[in-house]
């Protein structure tokens, strides 16, 4: 009578492992999970033991055939190879990307087939964070600055730091596929000393090694309510910085935003002299003081304006109205002398005369009128 051969399987948790009995008893396939960052190698590997030249096929999570018995069966280059012997079979993966996650097939073929799964996980680091303001600093005020990471997996922890100490910042996550998207936002108020200061946002996750992070640095820039003066050409301008501290402050600078002080100018500890004031000495001028314990500024906003250029534009307006005005008077007058010219001329007209002959004696004159009908000339037009 045959009997069916009996088969029993002892599996170990902790070495993902199986125990064959039976036909080919003794032979054994064990695999471990591996673990991978995204762009990464990993290294797959099958341990045989009591291995008796049965046949082996390595399959990736699609049970498509990498290789059989040592030969390549999937055109995929990033899969090599690595060894194959009657200990072990050990394939290495490079540039291991988030769709290559999942069980890979180790099986065993005998009288019946045996197979362990080594499974495969790609996680995905966090890139440096991007770190925006919502708007402009201002002294006195609060700033809200941005932390975000596009893309990480597990999510990216995201944490805050400024003068080494940790700030307490609002996080939120969105999942998108087998990545997440991370952001904080944190909060606080900032006055003139703080500006240059530097926050920094920090992101980790497990796909960075041990006590490695993302960090991206944002530097403050914080707006003054600086004081301002406007003084006139030729002034002399003299600013005090009034300077306190425990220590007191022994090394004082002054500047002019990113422009060098005027050659005039003479800087003496906390006093900066500005004589014979022009218009190209415009600008911010900072106060810098520090100690062993940290450093600060005051600024101050410098307008030159020029008293002859402010009475040139006062009195150009007045000048302009008069030249109108004369011109005006000058086209009324010639309006006027026109209109005369033409008045003065009279239309054409015609007056009667009569002309007799001899009228300078008195006798001829008196025939001439007694006469008249018979001695009448003709009547002449005269023009004027």
């Amino acid at each position: 009578m045959n009997r069916g051969r009996k088969k029993r399987f002892n599996c170990s948790p902790q070495q993902v492992s199986c125990l064959s009995h039976g036909a080919g008893a003794g032979q054994e396939v064990q695999t471990e999970n591996v673990t991978v960052a995204e762009g990464g190698v990993a290294e797959i590997t099958c341990r045989l033991h009591q291995y008796d030249g049965s046949i082996v096929v390595i399959q990736n999570p699609a049970r498509q055939t990498l290789f059989f018995n040592g030969t390549r069966a999937l055109k995929d280059e990033r899969f090599q190879l690595e060894e194959f012997s009657p200990r072990r079979v050990r394939i290495r993966l490079s540039d291991a990307r988030l769709e290559d996650e999942g069980g890979y097939f180790c099986q065993l073929y005998t009288e019946d087939t045996h197979h362990q799964i080594a499974t495969l996980t790609v996680l995905v680091a966090p890139e440096n964070p991007v770190v925006e303001v919502r708007e402009q600093a201002v002294e006195g005020g609060e700033v809200e600055l941005s932390c975000l990471v596009p893309r990480s997996r597990p999510a990216a922890t995201l944490r805050w730091y400024r003068d080494r100490k940790e700030l307490k910042g609002v996080s939120s996550g969105q999942e998108s596929g087998k990545v997440w998207s991370v952001a904080s936002t944190v909060r606080f108020r900032v006055d003139r000393k703080d500006d240059g200061g530097i926050v920094i946002c920090e992101a980790q996750n497990q796909a960075l090694p041990s006590g490695h992070s993302k960090q991206t640095q944002y530097v403050l820039d914080v707006q003054c309510k600086c004081p301002a003066a406007v003084v006139r050409e030729g002034d002399t301008l003299v600013l005090t910085c009034a300077v306190t501290g425990n220590p007191r402050p022994n090394q004082i600078r002054w500047n002019r935003g990113n422009e060098s002080l005027p050659e005039r100018a003479e800087a003496l500890g906390e006093t900066l002299t500005l004589p014979g004031l022009v218009s190209a000495d415009n600008g911010t001028y900072t106060c810098e003081a520090s100690n062993k314990h940290g450093h600060a500024r005051a600024l101050y906003v410098l307008v030159v304006y020029d008293p002859g250029a402010v009475v040139e534009a006062q009195t150009s307006v007045p000048y302009a109205i008069v030249g109108g005005i004369l011109a005006l008077l000058v086209f009324l007058i010639i309006c006027v002398l026109v209109g005369m010219v033409w008045c003065s001329v009279r239309q054409k007209g015609s007056y009667l005369t009569h002309e007799a002959s001899g009228l300078d004696e008195q006798g001829e004159a008196r025939e001439a009128f007694l006469n008249g009908s018979d001695g009448h000339k003709r009547k002449e037009e005269f023009f004027i």
